[in-house]
């Protein structure tokens, strides 16, 4: 890895650390801890997937650079399919949890709470490669 890669990598990596932890009150259970209502609940979800896909898109970003940095071609066009199937999968995985509790108002934060876990599970994945190259 170049010296540049690494400052860069790191940067990114620092970022990623850092924004949770400037947010820790936002997570779901910061959300069922101050919930009074359905709506409520999903108003504040709504916060804490917007931050988890702050997080994501600076993985990627991550991952995407240091995969065009060492020139891979085939394996930077295979993560990228691999980002376009784990938006599929969440998205469907989350819908099918939606659609069990459609029209209760517990369908949308039901929705919002898979995306988040989800999304959370990715980013837990990416942060567990080795970028050793």
């Amino acid at each position: 890895m170049t010296k540049k890669t690494f400052i860069i990598s790191s940067l990114l990596l620092a970022q990623a650390i850092a924004l949770p932890n400037a947010l820790a009150a936002k997570t779901i259970e910061a959300c069922e801890n101050k919930k009074t209502t359905d709506v409520d609940f999903s108003r504040c979800l709504d916060s804490v997937k917007d931050e988890a896909d702050r997080v994501l898109q600076t993985w990627i970003n991550n991952q995407t650079f240091i995969l065009e940095e060492i020139g891979i071609n085939p394996a930077l066009m295979m993560f990228n399919r691999s980002q376009r199937d784990f938006v599929t999968f969440r998205q469907n995985n989350c819908r099918w949890r939606y659609l069990l509790l459609s029209p209760s108002t517990k369908a949308a934060p039901a929705y919002k709470k898979c995306y988040v876990e989800t999304t959370q599970s990715r980013i837990k994945e990416l942060s567990l490669i080795d970028n050793d190259y």
